[in-house]
């Protein structure tokens, strides 16, 4: 989301959200010192920072000025700035880092020879101090800077434990090596300097790794687009392009912004926007979207939405939102790291004391002290929630889910039911009109006429094939739609209705003529009746519309998961059992209207059930919001979007189990990381403490602890869904 954009609050005032890039976190501990410096600054209502993103969220109930949050930032001890703005080069932090850990490691090699060749191979004492103070001072100093910035914010952090550590060994050496007693350790400040350089090299590779699904997404938009003014065909940069400029695209070029094609028809992959493996036809009159790949045609198109306003940009601001959400179990990994270096520096100083009291030599007291300084790590708990979040996310944006924050995940693990609504969820959502009976003193094609007279800008299907079978017929005036039940207007000078039983029923149809009529309708048809403002009936027309290829296995594979399975639909029963009995679903509850289908949800819930309700986003959005968790679904993603916390992408209701079940793998992985988390830190301090564990063996193990969280998150990016 842009910086400084104006988003609806729940109260009258407006909420500026700012997103900032941090710069220089390394744990939990620094997590919370940002979170809570933000939070001091007048106007703050609520701030989220993300350590695998490396960024923060913050919204404000008044206009806050981005240098205000960013000195926030850096009063805190770190470098921020908005994250629009264009970040440092990549390679060339990277060269630096490799430089630093070449030093690091040429630095420490020659002191570990002594160790390797088990006495054979020694070297200077000079040589040893001067190679330790190099390591410690150079590829070291960083970890001091930030040591120093944490204490002077009035707090701690990994960098404070590692630069109080790495200085208590070498310290002793540096003794040692000047009076001439006791063994030298510079070794192990010089090892573990170089192993937690590393680790924080790996971490920052698999963090990028993790969060790389955004950045693709923002990949797909060509930088060049084709305008075509006064019948000239322009080459033009494609962040310029406005509101119904005409372009042409080309075979093998992928769209610059959300169009409409004006002529011809066309194939194209969507697939790194919808996940959809196989390539899509669309023809004139059909939306594509932007980063959509043109396969076999040049189409002209209408812009429908400039850069900036596209799908793929929503998808993006969506699924970044998504990554910095936190769930609750975060709240516990947060409180922890607010005490966690505090409780480790006691625990240092504890084992001082015990080891000295115990009558060991002082270099023995210290070393066991500096191996507990350095095996704690807040960094894991800090990553362990965050990395299979944004991995998870990503990866769910890859198949054409959009999971909206990380409260879905709680929500996901608990469903143990699944409402479905009918028409375009289970079905295709494209009904065939196979029956047109008239009452007394009407025709077929009066009625076909009639109808297609008030479907002339209806958006619902049924009112797609009407206007088909009759096109030439006059648009209605006066036409009003009635939610949940019909539309009603004048059709020449007559005041006519066309709707569903319940319309008919309220405006005084005879209920003996609608179940006649009814009667001589094809088995499972889905019936609108046409009547005269005074309730006389006029007509039926009666549709067809056939369950998805696909709907069987999405149930099944539902049901696998251990849910059941509910039909909740407006239409008539006996439209209703058909499609429930190819499909397998034993529980419906057909006829139903908007605020029906809302409290039926809410009698669900009531009887202990948790639901999740699957709809296409418009009709559905009462019964969205009410549900334990919304699942929108639908060719119509537009405003899908801000319909319910799960959005798929495409028609395909095999999406909606797999969204369930990626996102209790997501939790799974979560709970994962955060349980090896604790429990390195809770077995590997006291063997740290009891001095089972050198300094070098446990900065090996501080740096393996967080690439393994993230390693473990980055295992996501092997699932694979059923609709695939």
């Amino acid at each position: 989301m842009a910086d400084g954009a104006i988003i609806p609050s729940d109260n009258t005032e407006k909420t500026t959200v700012h997103d900032l890039a941090i710069e220089g976190m390394t744990c939990a501990s620094c997590v919370a010192r940002v979170e809570k410096s933000i939070a001091r600054v007048p106007g703050v209502e609520s701030v989220t920072v993300n350590l695998a993103t490396e960024s923060a969220h913050v919204e404000a109930s008044a206009p806050i000025d981005d240098a205000a949050l960013i000195a926030a930032v850096s009063r805190a001890g770190y470098g921020a700035r908005p994250k629009k703005q264009a970040a440092p080069a990549r390679a060339d932090r990277d060269r630096r880092e490799r430089v630093i850990l070449a030093v690091a490691a040429l630095g420490s090699l020659p002191l570990l020879l002594p160790m390797l060749s088990l006495g054979h191979v020694a070297i200077p004492v000079w040589l040893a101090a001067v190679l330790g103070t190099i390591v410690q001072f150079g590829p070291g100093w960083s970890f001091y800077v930030s040591g120093a910035k944490s204490l002077k914010a009035g707090a701690g952090s990994m960098d404070l434990l590692v630069a109080l550590g790495t200085s208590a060994a070498y310290g002793l050496s540096l003794f040692d090596a000047v009076s001439g007693t006791g063994p030298l350790y510079f070794e192990a400040s010089a090892v573990v300097i170089a192993l937690v350089r590393f680790g924080r090299y790996l971490e920052t590779r698999a963090k990028r790794k993790a969060a790389q699904d955004v950045g693709a997404l923002a990949a797909l938009r060509p930088a060049i687009a084709h305008r075509i003014e006064a019948g000239l065909t322009t080459d033009i940069p494609a962040e310029t392009l406005r509101l119904g400029d005409i372009i042409e695209i080309r075979p093998g070029e992928r769209i610059p912004a959300d169009s409409r094609i004006l002529d011809g028809a066309g194939l194209f992959d969507e697939q790194h926007i919808t996940g959809e493996s196989m390539p899509v036809a669309h023809a004139a009159g059909d939306k594509v979207m932007a980063g959509a790949l043109a396969q076999d045609a040049v189409l002209r198109l209408e812009v429908t939405a400039p850069p900036g306003q596209s799908m793929i940009d929503r998808m993006a601001s969506l699924i970044e939102a998504a990554q910095a959400s936190k769930p609750p179990i975060q709240r516990l990994a947060d409180q922890i790291a607010s005490w966690f270096v505090p409780a480790v520096l006691i625990i240092a100083l504890g084992t001082v004391c015990t080891w000295l009291l115990l009558g060991f030599a002082a270099s023995q007291a210290i070393i066991a002290a500096v191996s507990v300084l350095v095996i704690a790590c807040p960094c894991a708990l800090g990553l362990a929630t965050p990395a299979a979040i944004v991995t998870g996310t990503g990866i769910a944006a890859r198949h054409g889910i959009l999971l909206r924050d990380a409260a879905v995940l709680e929500q996901a693990h608990r469903i143990d039911t699944v409402v479905f609504d009918k028409t375009g969820t289970l079905t295709e959502g494209k009904p065939q009109l196979v029956a047109a009976l008239p009452a007394t003193g009407m025709t077929r094609a009066e009625i076909l006429a009639a109808a297609s007279s008030l479907s002339a800008s209806g958006t619902h299907p049924i009112a797609h094939v009407l206007r088909e079978a009759a096109p030439d017929a006059e648009p209605a005036t006066g036409m009003k739609i009635i939610g949940g039940r019909g539309v009603t207007g004048e059709v020449g000078d007559v005041k006519v209705r066309l709707g569903n039983a319940a319309f008919a029923h309220e405006t005084g149809t005879d209920p003996g003529a609608l179940e006649a009529i009814a009667a001589d309708m094809p088995a499972g048809s889905t019936i609108s009746y046409l009547f005269a403002d005074g309730g006389s009936l006029l007509g039926a027309l009666g549709f067809a519309d056939p369950p998805r290829a696909t709907s069987r296995a999405a149930v099944d594979a539902i049901r696998a998961q251990g849910c059941d399975i509910v039909l909740l639909t407006g239409d008539r029963a006996e439209a209703a059992q058909p499609i429930a009995d190819a499909l397998g679903i034993t529980e419906i509850f057909a006829s139903a209207d908007p605020e029906q289908k809302s409290a039926k949800i809410a009698e669900l819930r009531a009887s202990g059930r948790n639901v999740a309700m699957v709809g296409d986003g418009i009709n559905d959005a009462a019964a969205l919001a009410r549900a334990d968790l919304g699942i929108a679904i639908g060719s119509g993603v537009d405003s899908a979007l801000d319909a319910a916390p799960i959005v798929l992408l495409r028609d395909d209701p095999r999406l909606i189990a797999d969204a369930i079940r990626l996102a209790r793998r997501v939790r799974q992985t979560l709970l994962q990381g955060f349980f090896w988390a604790l429990i390195y830190n809770i077995v590997g301090i006291p063997l740290a403490a009891i001095g089972l564990l050198n300094p070098m063996v446990a900065g090996a193990a501080m740096a393996a602890s967080s690439v393994s969280v993230l390693a473990n998150a980055l295992r996501l990016r092997l699932w694979n869904g059923l609709a695939r």
